[in-house]
């Protein structure tokens, strides 16, 4: 960049690659994971971030674990179980969707299946799975919608945790949700309360839009129909296919709900949405709707193949949707870089039920596949019930907007209960 700030590598990089320039290298698709752009020697900090937590002087709440324990309280003393959306959780905690995505569809996704299954916590399937690679019945296949399935089933202690499969327009299209509340496959999640569908209505690393991902040139032929296609890399081997976000109002949203409720009684009911300006309004409409949990994905989030204009410069950040919804009228969850106890903690005390891990989980599945997920995880737990002991606190649920303070706002954090 030369003096005055002016991007000349980039412009003259457009000048050569035209529209492909929007997106990160497409040689770098498959192998790496995007989101907000922390590299450098100074990576950004976001609100939540800067944020600190604040342990008070006088712990009422410790009296009272330490009168109940008859001894003084410790941080192993936390109890981290927690309902989340429907599911009894061991942990508040959950997998976050990966899709079709090269990484997501591959074994990668089904060792992160596999661990979320052992760790007692719910895991999220992804949208566009199977219009892309299609439904896959065949016992023997090792990736897809079944072997994901079936690796969590297998590693899953029957009393905890869950399966949420999202759905997007074309996943709409394909039916996803009969398929999956009609094989017996699913059934034992179903028996045990463990089965929910996600309505998509965006994500935070491309709000507004809908799924982005490029294909090989035989698989962009095959969904042709089903998406558009938009060939950016005219001398390379990828094509880029564009999901529709889909269209939303209150009532449209209310109605999606009130169908989900209606045609597949015996799944919960969860709804994903993009930071947007009116996300409290939305998580209220789907929460009145029936909702049993709201996902809220922060600008910060996302693993998926987002344009370089959105990566940083649009949506809100996940601090400012915290504080926009204030007291959740229901269970909240919360994605958006989050990778360790401290910014879990944070997410915890301003109304999050449970935290999300994205990218943070396909890094540590991608380190060690056998182990990485359940380590990274067993680290993260550690580090709430340190923070939350520190707090004079013994419960997720106990922690609240007067834990946490925001510099150069000092009325910034909302006080309040959770719901």
């Amino acid at each position: 960049m030369r003096a005055g700030g002016f991007p000349e590598e980039q412009v003259r990089a457009r000048a050569l690659g035209g529209a492909a320039e929007a997106f990160p290298p497409v040689e770098t698709y498959g192998h790496e994971v995007f989101g907000q752009d922390v590299s450098g020697p100074h990576p950004p900090r976001d609100e939540l971030d800067a944020a600190r937590l604040v342990p008070p002087v006088f712990m009422p709440l410790r009296l009272e674990k330490l009168i109940d324990l008859g001894r003084e309280p410790l941080q192993s003393d936390v109890d981290l179980r927690t309902a989340v959306g429907g599911f009894s959780s061991a942990l508040p905690v959950f997998l976050s969707a990966f899709g079709s995505t090269r990484i997501g569809s591959s074994e990668v996704s089904v060792a992160a299946s596999r661990q979320a299954g052992a760790l007692g916590i719910p895991m999220v399937i992804g949208e566009n799975v199977v219009p892309v690679t299609g439904y896959r019945r065949d016992p023997s296949a090792t990736t897809g919608m079944l072997a994901r399935l079936r690796a969590y089933l297998d590693a899953a202690d029957p009393s905890l945790g869950g399966v949420v499969v999202q759905q997007s327009t074309e996943d709409a299209d394909a039916e996803v949700w009969n398929l999956v509340y009609s094989d017996p496959a699913a059934e034992p999640l179903l028996a045990g309360g463990r089965l929910g569908f996600e309505l998509k209505v965006g994500q935070g690393a491309k709000p507004g839009l809908g799924g982005l991902t490029v294909l090989d040139r035989a698989t962009a032929a095959r969904v042709s129909e089903q998406f558009a296609l938009d060939d950016l890399w005219s001398r390379g081997p990828g094509v880029l296919r564009s999901g529709s976000p889909g269209t939303f109002t209150d009532e449209i949203l209310r109605q999606q709900i009130r169908f989900m409720r209606n045609n597949f009684p015996r799944a919960r009911i969860w709804v994903k949405l993009h930071p947007g300006r009116d996300v409290a309004r939305a998580a209220a409409c789907a929460w009145e709707a029936g909702a049993d949990a709201v996902t809220v994905d922060g600008a910060e989030g996302g693993t998926g193949w987002a344009p370089r204009a959105f990566l940083d410069h649009v949506g809100l950040p996940l601090a400012e949707c915290l504080r926009r919804i204030g007291s959740p009228a229901g269970c909240l969850l919360a994605t958006g870089r989050v990778w360790e106890g401290v910014r879990a903690v944070k997410a915890l005390a301003l109304g999050a039920t449970a935290v999300g891990l994205g990218r943070a989980a396909l890094t540590a599945v991608d380190a060690d596949p056998e182990h990485g997920l359940r380590r990274l995880v067993e680290c993260l737990a550690f580090e709430v019930q340190l923070l939350t002991s520190a707090l004079g606190k013994y419960t997720p649920a106990a922690l609240s907007g007067e834990d946490v303070w925001f510099p150069g706002a000092a009325d910034a954090a909302p006080v309040f209960e959770k719901a």
